[in-house]
């Protein structure tokens, strides 16, 4: 099953856990479950609210626990133990971890001794573990996120007042989209930042799905200019069999004071270090004068070193970047034997089901030289060779 958070008020534990019990999740199938857990004496209750006329659950989990807090090695070894399935255990841990990661990056110490106070009490634990449980039990497989409206204020917290959004979750949303909201209210909490980047694939408009369930969670209190709720979309993906789908980074610049001459040498550099695609566009920069953006799309994995190449090469002061997601129609690659030689040709499947045939150009250019005939002749010959092939194989 497909998800998407549309996270238009923002995400909390408590909110994620309300909207996938709306989503149908049994609430004492999911207290029987988190019992498994070492966790005394809590008592997880629901109940359906209203927030700006829109229903929804609101969940409230109640505990009489005096442990005033954990370590992150304490949360880990009661997970390893509780015996629930492997996906739950490992996801669970993927939270706690980000913020783990992004507690001790804040105060400056180990991740194994970082000192969970809010998060590492009863109710954390219990959205945190319920939710990777819900996710199971409806089957979700992908999860698309919305961009993060982050609030604005000052929040209480055991450290003290703290600026938000709450430094831990700026640290664990780097490189996921987000916007301010003047709410004078925190609107993403360090376990919903938790829960939200370690389960979405991706951050983006609603994608093509057909939509089957959606669910409310109702956050604890009522805002002004928006309802405190989170909406979870839940349905199958709606794109044809043919395409598939993955996340790249686009980076881009745009240049007014370089020689042209050495643009060509630039896109050499920047495929060498790893991008899928690069493109100039003319524009016009202030002052009306006549520049080259610079487009580079790349696996997030190259992203600091296509910019450190741009940097390196070119004259620009500056880069933006961002990460958005992309339809790819399924391709193979596999050499014929033609009149003239092997050459690769890549057989691209359309998203109607049919088989649209693409020779390499290299090789067709480097025929087309050597035999001194039109390169076009060189591709009807090698397409030509590939539909013989296909009905011979028939």
């Amino acid at each position: 099953m497909l998800a998407y958070f549309d996270c238009f008020s923002g995400i909390s534990g408590d909110m994620t856990l309300g909207a996938l019990i709306d989503l149908g999740v049994p609430e004492t199938w999911l207290i029987q479950n988190l019992e498994r857990i070492s966790l005394k004496d809590f008592e997880l209750s629901t109940e359906r609210t209203s927030r700006k006329g829109i229903s929804g659950v609101e969940v409230q989990v109640r505990s009489s626990e005096k442990v005033s807090h954990r370590h992150y090695a304490d949360i880990v070894s009661m997970i390893r133990g509780s015996g629930l399935s492997g996906r739950v255990q490992e996801l669970s841990l993927d939270m706690f971890d980000r913020i783990a990661t992004a507690e001790a990056v804040v105060h400056g110490c180990d991740k194994q001794h970082v000192h969970f106070h809010e998060v590492g009490a009863v109710d954390a634990i219990v959205d945190i573990v319920g939710t990777c449980l819900c996710l199971e039990y409806l089957k979700i497989s992908r999860v698309i996120g919305s961009r993060l409206p982050l609030g604005s204020g000052f929040v209480t917290c055991a450290h003290g007042t703290l600026p938000v959004p709450a430094p831990a979750v700026l640290e664990i949303l780097k490189n996921v989209p987000v916007c301010g909201a003047d709410t004078g209210h925190e609107l993403v909490t360090p376990t919903g930042a938790a829960i939200i980047t370690a389960i979405a694939e991706s951050f983006a408009p609603m994608p093509d799905m057909r939509v089957e369930k959606i669910g409310y969670g109702a956050g604890q209190r009522d805002l002004e200019d928006r309802p405190n709720l989170l909406r979870v979309v839940l349905g199958t993906d709606a794109a044809p069999a043919a395409w598939s789908r993955d996340s790249v980074t686009v980076i881009e610049t745009s240049i007014d004071n370089m020689n042209p001459e050495i643009f060509s040498f630039v896109m050499d550099r920047l495929f060498e270090t790893g991008a899928l695609d690069v493109s100039w566009t003319p524009v016009f920069m202030k002052k009306n004068r006549p520049a080259t953006k610079v487009e580079v799309l790349c696996m997030p994995d190259k992203k600091e070193a296509v910019m450190q190449c741009l940097f390196n090469e070119t004259t620009t002061l500056g880069i933006r970047y961002f990460e958005t997601r992309r339809r790819i129609l399924e391709r193979k690659a596999e050499t014929v034997d033609s009149v003239y030689g092997p050459v690769v040709v890549k057989r691209i499947r359309q998203a109607d089901g049919t088989q649209r045939l693409a020779p390499e150009y290299e090789a067709c250019k480097r025929i087309a030289l050597e035999k001194n005939i039109p390169v076009r002749v060189v591709y009807d010959a090698v397409i030509e060779k590939c539909l013989q092939a296909d009905k011979v194989r028939k």
